[in-house]
């Protein structure tokens, strides 16, 4: 005898990740078209890799391959997209600070009202909840990223890339370039991490997810200014943002810990600009 599957409601059916999948095809190429649109400044080829990511995502769900698979890449891709109408080098001048913010802005809300109001699922969410009191290991990884921050971002940046940031002098300068490194890198963990990574973690398994993810935020981060040698910094936290985020479910942690490195990197960027500002650097 058997028993019935219970149907569930469209709006409820989640895919199950698999080891081996159909869809790391479309997913990749979807991942790898941030390469054309961030760091390389080629739009029209990267709209192109993005159609085509998107038409084989669609023909594998039609045969059955994948499911729902087109449906999340295209909401992945409309956030690459619009990010990808702006440049997103470090530039503090007021016009732009509002055009950035505002852009970045609708590349996160548009994937979440679209996927809550037009799909009717709650996939794309922002869990708060900060998981009180954080174990040892939580505070501990803490000390460990301010403390890897403190040791390296000087070296990497004074040598190789603070030329990419403004040149802050006057206060208001100062104080855009704190509002803005602290917002993109809000920015970074409600898109990359609670955008991207989820969708993608609900068709492959988390570190494939994770890869996926990680090839989209380093290539946003080059355009930024992390260039140079920057990848070998920004691919493993990119990395360790996921795997952290799949591990605690708090973006309240993930945030945190990015925002620590970002207090970092704001006075590495004022202290290589202005040497004798803020003496607390070896370099």
């Amino acid at each position: 005898m058997t028993t019935a599957s219970p149907i569930l409601p469209v709006g409820l059916v989640t895919p199950r990740p698999a080891a081996a999948s159909w869809g790391l095809v479309p997913a990749s190429l979807l991942s790898g078209s941030a390469v054309l649109l961030f760091p390389v400044r080629m739009p029209l080829p990267g709209y192109a890799v993005v159609a085509v990511a998107l038409g084989v995502a669609w023909l594998l769900d039609r045969r059955g391959r994948t499911m729902g698979l087109a449906r999340d890449l295209l909401l992945v891709a409309v956030g690459m997209v619009i990010v990808s109408t702006i440049s997103v080098r470090a530039n503090i001048e007021w016009g732009n600070f509002f055009l950035i913010g505002f852009v970045l802005a609708a590349a996160v809300t548009v994937p979440y009202v679209v996927t809550r109001f037009v799909f009717g699922e709650r996939v794309i969410r922002f869990p708060w909840r900060g998981g009180w009191p954080w174990s040892r290991w939580k505070w501990g990884y803490l000390l460990l990223i301010l403390g890897l921050a403190w040791l390296i971002l000087p070296f990497y940046f004074i040598t190789s890339v603070y030329h990419n940031w403004p040149h802050v002098t006057e206060p208001t300068q100062v104080a855009r370039l704190f509002v803005g490194v602290n917002a993109v890198g809000t920015w970074d963990e409600l898109f990359f991490v609670c955008t991207v990574f989820v969708l993608f973690k609900r068709h492959f398994p988390v570190w494939q997810a994770n890869l996926l993810q990680a090839i989209v935020f380093v290539s946003f981060l080059w355009e930024l200014g992390y260039q140079a040698w920057g990848p070998l910094l920004t691919i493993p936290f990119a990395l360790l943002q996921g795997y952290t985020f799949s591990r605690t479910r708090s973006l309240t942690f993930v945030l945190t810990v990015h925002l620590i490195f970002d207090a970092v990197v704001f006075l590495v960027i004022v202290h290589a600009h202005n040497p004798g500002w803020l003496p607390v650097f070896l370099l």
